[in-house]
């Protein structure tokens, strides 16, 4: 939609994901600190390595599904099936655990999931055509290409416009309403395409999870069948901590454009 290198954008998002990943694992150690961990026993490096090597199988997954996807073999629709087939080969092969009576069970569970997303996602896109018939996208477009401050003010503003999208509309709606009309107002204030496409990205994915409206959220909740009431006071400590990695990546450009 916005013409940005694909394979730019994956080398882009290796940064911004460690930095993520960095205040994620602050986060967890912070939390539980003061835990009392007398009575685990610490693995011996033996044994870290033979289960590294029983994981790596599975841990291979990611990566098949990048090269995939940079090399053309698939879109990112169809490497799911890839990593189905993929993870189907290893738990047969390598793990020798997949009892056939689990697929029908598994497929109704898939099914019962899949409808429930298709709920959710039906209803954000909805919202998307509305959005679009008021020309809310374009007012919106406007309003930030008039803000004053340059680049730093647009990117601050562009975060929390793009939270809010992602929260209350599905990730494709949100990029294909507001990708080509933000996106040259970025070139205009001399904002790398790809740090802004990180940019981008990082807030939706946290409005995606950002309750009480957030998408994710719920599909979340429907997956681990949970009540969205429960899950909503222990993730607000992962949004800040997605929020302060985001920070760094819109203070520090390089980290999105150091690898390219």
């Amino acid at each position: 939609m916005t013409g940005v290198s694909i394979s730019a954008l994956f080398t882009g998002g290796l940064l911004p994901g460690f930095v993520l990943g960095v205040t994620l694992c602050f986060l967890v150690w912070w939390r539980y600190r003061s835990e009392d961990l007398s009575a685990v026993q610490r693995p011996t490096g033996q044994v870290i390595i033979r289960s590294l090597v029983v994981a790596l199988p599975a841990l291979l997954l990611p990566f098949v599904i990048r090269a995939a996807v940079v090399q053309g073999v698939a879109t990112a629709t169809e490497v799911s099936t890839i990593g189905i087939v993929y993870a189907a080969i290893v738990g047969i092969l390598f793990y020798r655990q997949f009892p056939l009576n689990r697929i029908y069970p598994m497929l109704v569970t898939t099914a019962g999931l899949s409808g429930a997303i298709l709920l959710i996602i039906g209803a954000a896109t909805g919202m998307a055509w509305a959005l679009t018939q008021s020309g809310f996208s374009a007012t919106l477009a406007a309003s930030l290409k008039a803000l004053p401050g340059g680049a730093p003010v647009f990117l601050i503003v562009s975060t929390f416009a793009f939270i809010v999208l992602g929260s209350v509309l599905e990730g494709i709606p949100a990029v294909v309403l507001f990708g080509p009309l933000m996106f040259p107002i970025a070139r205009q204030v001399g904002v790398h395409e790809v740090h802004y496409a990180m940019v981008v990205i990082l807030a939706m994915g946290i409005g995606l999870f950002a309750p009480p409206f957030g998408v994710g959220y719920y599909a979340a909740c429907a997956i681990s069948q949970i009540h969205p009431n429960e899950g909503i006071k222990p993730i607000v400590g992962y949004i800040v901590a997605l929020i302060v990695g985001l920070a760094l990546v819109i203070a520090i450009p390089w980290i999105s454009t150091g690898f390219l």
